[in-house]
């Protein structure tokens, strides 16, 4: 595969810069004694990096699957390990989401009032190192910045979280995260291994070892047994994280005890999916392409049971929660059915949910602060006095049931179309959970905001102020432009799905190397 450096096309590293930026901000931050100043340095930061990422994706040649922007140099040079970032069309889009996410987060936590300094330096390195998955193309230094997430992960729900078991779930969190990653690690850890053995035996020529992405995809050959080996491993880690069915428990604790800030993140941002189309798909075709049957049978249970377990629950948090497992089970359906509708689908789908889920959460959040409470029995006839936040709610609803028109009907649909070439049971049962979907959203929707008035505190409750709006409008004008002109998207995304699809049916047709 081809590369494309940084200074070719801009001059200067800004992948890096992307990186950097959030960590010298933060520095900057702690220096920063006014308040007033502090929130406004962190939004000023969070913008100049929403606009960097807009350059990038400006400067970004779409439909080709060649590696951009890329930036290379030695790190540990006796492991084969280097600082490797670039992005293609299955990371570029990632980049100006997570940016976008920030800039909102940086206004909703005008309302923090507890720490607010080491809250907003804990959203800069979540941001820093989150660009840093997005980017990294050596596998050593994905796990670095893999790992590196949890610690301001770790402080946002323990300090800032609102629940009163907020120090159970950041514990819960982070033993679940370091436990998917051991199989992670072992896995890399086995892939340079290969490496090592095929340069040992003349297969190809370079270092002893490599964690680089590239080399590892593309020159090196893995035995099927092999392959199946660290297939499994590496899904056992980016299951944890997805998470899928059963690795799932930590997120409804999370997003119930945690802070929406930490909360947009994990339901936003799918880390654990793109490391399966990132990493999993691309290194290991053959294995992938032998078990996609059952990664699929998983991914329509997590489908099934998320939507099941959210259409009764009262609380909407918990529901959010278990959505998104069940999103995360559709997803993991498009991706495995390893055709290029499938896995442009579900990449589309990734970005649409991070918009509209983390829409979602914000709104959940401006009815925390009015309430105290997520919870259906605080709610009822909230359409009456809050029409403004009722509409933008009903809006992100139906972006995050796929009705067209909406950000989230293109990866749903590419999906199931996927999923029907696959095979048309998969299909059957992915529209199932689209109605299902819309049952347990349209439900909650008609009984929090069109039933009778429960709390008398509904009656003198404010609509959304103007930064509220600011919010809501930004993430509504998204889910239209995605939903109504997605062919940017399509563009940019294709030419990198089209080379991958084509890499596994590769694999499928060639011999099955290392078989008895």
């Amino acid at each position: 595969m081809n590369q494309t450096f940084a200074d070719e096309q801009l001059g200067f590293p800004v992948l890096t810069s992307l990186i950097a930026l959030p960590l010298l901000c933060a520095l900057l931050l702690l220096v920063i004694r006014d308040e007033q100043r502090l929130r406004a340095t962190a939004l000023a930061g969070a913008l100049v990096q929403l606009g960097l990422s807009l350059v990038v994706v400006f400067h970004f040649a779409p439909g080709v699957p060649d590696i951009q922007f890329a930036e290379q140099i030695n790190w540990m040079p006796a492991l084969g390990s280097s600082y490797h970032v670039g992005v293609d069309g299955i990371s570029i889009l990632f980049l100006p989401l997570m940016c976008f996410l920030t800039v909102l987060l940086m206004l909703y936590a005008m309302g923090v009032r507890f720490l607010t300094r080491f809250y907003l330096i804990n959203i800069l390195l979540l941001q820093a190192f989150t660009i840093g998955i997005f980017v990294s193309l050596d596998l050593l230094l994905f796990f670095v910045f893999w790992e590196l997430a949890l610690v301001p992960s770790f402080f946002l729900i323990k300090r800032w979280g609102i629940g009163p078991q907020r120090q159970y779930a950041g514990s819960k969190y982070v033993l679940y995260m370091l436990g998917g990653s051991l199989p992670l690690l072992i896995a890399i850890v086995l892939l340079a291994l290969n490496h090592h053995q095929a340069v040992g035996a003349g297969a190809v020529a370079g270092p002893a070892f490599s964690f680089d992405l590239l080399v590892l995809q593309f020159d090196v050959p893995i035995s099927f047994e092999n392959q199946t080996l660290i297939f499994f491993l590496m899904m056992l880690g980016f299951a944890a994280k997805g998470p899928m069915v059963p690795f799932h428990t930590w997120l409804p604790t999370t997003l119930m005890e945690g802070p929406i800030g930490m909360g947009v993140y994990l339901v936003g941002l799918k880390l654990g999916v793109y490391g399966m189309l990132r990493f999993v798909i691309p290194l290991l075709p053959e294995a992938s392409a032998e078990w996609s049957w059952l990664i699929a049978i998983l991914g329509l249970a997590g489908l099934l049971y998320g939507a099941l377990i959210a259409l009764v629950q009262p609380n909407f948090r918990r529901l959010l929660a278990f959505a998104s497992v069940s999103h995360v089970g559709i997803i993991v359906v498009g991706l495995f059915s390893l055709n290029q509708q499938g896995v442009q689908g579900a990449l589309i789908q990734m970005i649409s949910l991070g918009i509209v889920g983390e829409g979602l959460l914000f709104l959940t959040g401006f009815l925390y602060r009015r309430t105290g409470s997520s919870d259906l029995s605080a709610f009822g006839g909230l359409a009456r006095h809050v029409p403004v936040l009722a509409f933008f709610f009903f809006l992100f609803g139906l972006a995050f049931i796929g009705l067209p028109g909406t950000s989230g009907f293109i990866g749903e649909f590419l999906i199931l179309m996927g999923a029907f070439r696959a095979h048309w049971a998969l299909a059957a049962v992915g529209v199932l959970g689209v109605i299902l979907s819309a049952g347990y959203f349209l439900w909650y929707y008609e009984r929090a905001f069109f039933g009778p008035v429960t709390n008398s505190a509904v009656a003198r409750m404010r609509d959304l102020n103007a930064r509220e709006m600011l919010i809501a409008a930004s993430i509504g004008g998204l889910i239209f432009w995605i939903g109504l002109y997605p062919k940017p998207l399509i563009k940019m995304t294709r030419g990198s799905v089209e080379t991958l699809v084509a890499h596994v049916d590769q694999a499928r047709a060639a011999p099955a190397s290392g078989r008895k």
